[in-house]
């Protein structure tokens, strides 16, 4: 019986978000953002430009939108470069991530704090 209350919930569930997807679809600021999206991506085709491509274009115009992500597309900035010299035998290892093969076994030899201790600055 579990799998017939299931069925049940998730019917009244979509039944309720069919509800509220039809009052979206009345909403004239929506239709309006979507007629707006619709007419980009049509400019976008006839000019074949990407998302990227038109950002760059609007960041020459207005600067702060250069900076501006785009959602889900943004890039994460680098991480700052570290380096580690080993007192032992001179070696000098310079990473940006913390998952180095030869910072690993220099962790497991000498530990972990002794490791972070030969960072440079």
């Amino acid at each position: 019986m579990p799998n017939i209350n299931d069925y049940y919930q998730k019917k009244q569930l979509l039944e309720k978000l069919s509800k509220e997807l039809n009052k979206m679809e009345q909403d004239q600021a929506l239709k309006s953002d979507l007629e707006f999206e619709e007419k980009i991506k049509g400019l976008m085709d006839e000019h074949k430009k990407s998302p990227k491509d038109v950002l760059q274009i609007l960041g020459a115009i207005d600067p702060s939108v250069a900076s501006a992500k785009t959602e889900g597309g943004g890039v994460r900035a680098k991480r700052p470069m570290k380096t580690y010299k080993n007192p032992h035998s001179g070696e000098v290892v310079k990473t940006r991530g913390g998952n180095h093969k030869t910072l690993n076994e220099w962790r497991q030899k000498y530990g972990k704090e002794a490791v972070r201790s030969w960072q440079q600055d």
